[in-house]
């Protein structure tokens, strides 16, 4: 059995970043080191007084500690960390690169004033959650010991779950938005037209993808089409 540091030193880079951070801004909150205004997405003050750090800092507190939020930081140790070391395994690039995009469209969504809400860490852990569904639809998840249904639904059994105990649904429902444009822009319509528009930008790559990460077995301009095609082959064939 692994030790508490063994885990987190085998978790990938990405997904231990960004749990790291979540947990440091709670810590440093509830040390009274900064109040979140500070941090909150508050678009008055970052285009009148330039205050520009909130369009990234808004990410990373997932509220108080408390159930909700071990819960969102267990979904980036669970659901993400599977993201990151499964589908985007040696693609640590194109793993980023989703959640700059998820982060990006939801300062849009945001933007929209019955759509804005001053944090969106817990909007983007949901995109993660959202996505992970649709990579592993067929999983089993045991939900609180209570129900057991397919990955595909636990996204939206999560949001029930938060209707029911007062929770607000908006950050979910925008981070199943943001999830749910990325799979169709990376997947869905690639394979209904055989083109990816949604690369990972040069910039992104360059620091990450290195000869060693590039998977040969995938084609570059689409490097989860083959993947896809080969699940549906199969479910032809079975069925």
């Amino acid at each position: 059995m692994s030790t508490p540091a063994e885990f987190y030193n085998s978790l990938p880079p990405i997904s231990k970043a960004y749990g790291t951070m979540c947990l440091v801004a709670t810590a440093a909150f509830h040390l009274g080191l900064f109040p979140p205004l500070y941090t909150a997405l508050i678009y008055e003050y970052v285009f009148k007084h330039f205050e520009v750090w909130r369009l990234v800092t808004n990410f990373f507190f997932l509220g108080k500690f408390s159930i909700n939020f071990g819960i969102r930081l267990l979904m980036i140790a669970r659901y993400g960390v599977q993201l990151e070391k499964g589908v985007f395994e040696r693609r640590t690039a194109d793993f980023l690169w989703m959640m700059i995009f998820g982060a990006l469209t939801l300062l849009v969504l945001s933007a929209i004033p019955l759509l804005w809400t001053p944090f969106l860490g817990v909007s983007l852990v949901f995109m993660l959650l959202y996505v992970w569904s649709r990579e592993f639809p067929n999983a089993k998840i045991n939900l609180y010991g209570l129900v057991q249904l397919k990955a595909f639904y636990f996204p939206w059994a999560m949001l029930a779950l938060d209707v029911i105990f007062g929770s607000p649904i908006l950050p979910d429902l925008l981070g199943i938005v943001a999830g749910h444009l990325y799979y169709f822009l990376t997947v869905l319509h690639p394979l209904a037209t055989g083109k990816n528009i949604l690369k990972t930008p040069r910039w992104v790559g360059i620091n990450w993808l290195a000869a060693s990460e590039l998977d040969i077995r995938q084609p570059p301009h689409c490097p989860r089409l083959n993947r896809q095609l080969v699940r549906l082959s199969e479910e032809e064939v079975t069925g």
